[in-house]
């Protein structure tokens, strides 16, 4: 896709071929190709491609954009960096909470964080080295009524000075492929470094090491549904922590930080198990979930908490330990067979296990559902059986 076919999408043409692309209930793309072409004669057969790629690419965009979706426009590669919508508006809603009303967004791809920031209120202006990705961003804002400014150019080159905060998404991917190494960023780690001294957020990858963080910038990661999306770095006046977790979920989000830590050691098993979240993890607050629900580690190494209360927390999927079942394998089947069951369900930390693997090699049948842990215990190797709740 280039410029101009981002253009004619927005024409009164390119909706027409846009809709009945839509509209159409065919999976071979050959045969989708030519009943579009059928519905609409005379038009360039690389143009009912652009209109089928986006067809496709707004059933795809569902799962980060919700009903959105229907009324934006995508690149694949567009589609697969942009910020899920929840996370976007959770970004958005800090900003206007510390009182920005200006944000520049340096890198804004396909404009998933530029249509959040509209919706929050916020004046916002973007910029992408990539033409096509730029002309995609402005024609999502005027697609969904939302006011902005969007141009093709180099971060590097843009004076933020005019705006209240600076926003950045640094493409993590060369010619090669992913890069993990942050001066392989485009625009690259230096670059980042100086944002962050002043009101600035950036949204790096979750793996983001702790060490990486500058001092005094606040690293943030987030999941949604349970899914651990991104790490947010908060310079400036926007740092109102070292280091916090926050979870997205249904309707609303929890967050937690290094202030809710108070530390916790490692206990017997007690009556119940936690799985914290991933973005608790990766932020390294495990034993503030330990804290919350009166409890400690299971294993020093090893992030499950153990508590003898029973609590409901964001922080954290739970679960009452049923009973220790044998950590052997031959033993497990066994036990797992006298129970009568065929479906289980294989949660592992800290053990050399691939679930699928030894689901298969349990060869179960039976009429019973159940759910077991592969862990250690305080360094040995353990199996329960329990029940979510």
């Amino acid at each position: 896709m280039d410029v101009e076919s981002v253009r004619w999408l927005g024409s009164e043409d390119g909706q027409l071929v846009l809709a009945r692309a839509t509209g159409l209930d065919e999976p071979d793309p050959l045969k989708a190709h030519a009943a579009l072409e059928r519905a609409c004669p005379g038009t360039p057969s690389e143009l009912l491609a652009v209109a089928l790629t986006q067809a496709e690419l707004r059933v795809r965009a569902v799962d980060k954009f919700g009903a959105l979706a229907a009324s934006m426009y995508f690149t694949p590669d567009g589609l697969e960096q942009a910020t899920r919508l929840p996370v976007a508006t959770h970004r958005a809603a800090r900003l206007s909470v510390f009182g920005a009303s200006t944000v520049v967004d340096l890198g804004c791809g396909i404009g998933g964080d530029l249509v959040a920031f509209a919706r929050a209120g916020l004046t916002a202006a973007g910029v992408d080295l990539d033409p096509v990705r730029a002309a995609v961003a402005e024609a999502n804002l005027a697609s969904l009524g939302l006011p902005g400014a969007v141009g093709a150019a180099d971060a590097l080159e843009v004076d933020i000075r005019p705006f209240d905060v600076a926003f950045a998404d640094p493409a993590r991917r060369s010619g090669r492929g992913r890069t993990f190494s942050p001066d392989a960023w485009t625009p690259p780690w230096s670059f980042v470094e100086s944002l962050l001294a002043g009101d600035a957020c950036v949204k790096t990858a979750p793996g983001i090491p702790h060490e990486l963080v500058p001092v005094g910038v606040e690293a943030e990661w987030v999941s949604d549904h349970g899914e651990v999306k991104e790490a947010a770095l908060w310079g400036g006046r926007l740092a109102t922590a070292a280091r916090r977790a926050t979870v997205i979920e249904g309707g609303g989000l929890a967050t937690l930080t290094e202030e809710d830590d108070p530390g916790a050691g490692v206990i017997p098993l007690g009556r119940f198990l936690y799985e914290p979240d991933g973005a608790v993890i990766r932020a390294g607050l495990v034993t503030a979930v330990a804290a919350g629900v009166r409890g400690g580690l299971l294993d020093r190494h090893i992030a499950y908490v153990t508590a003898d209360e029973s609590f409901r927390s964001p922080f954290a999927r739970s679960y009452e330990v049923l009973e220790t079942l044998p950590f052997r394998e031959k033993q497990l089947r066994a036990a797992l067979h006298e129970r009568g069951v065929g479906r289980l369900t294989i949660k592992k930390r800290g053990v050399d296990v691939v679930p699928d693997e030894l689901r298969k090699r349990l060869a179960l049948k039976g009429d019973n559902e159940a759910t077991i842990v592969l862990t250690r215990v305080d360094g040995q190797g353990t199996c329960l059986l329990v029940r979510p709740f």
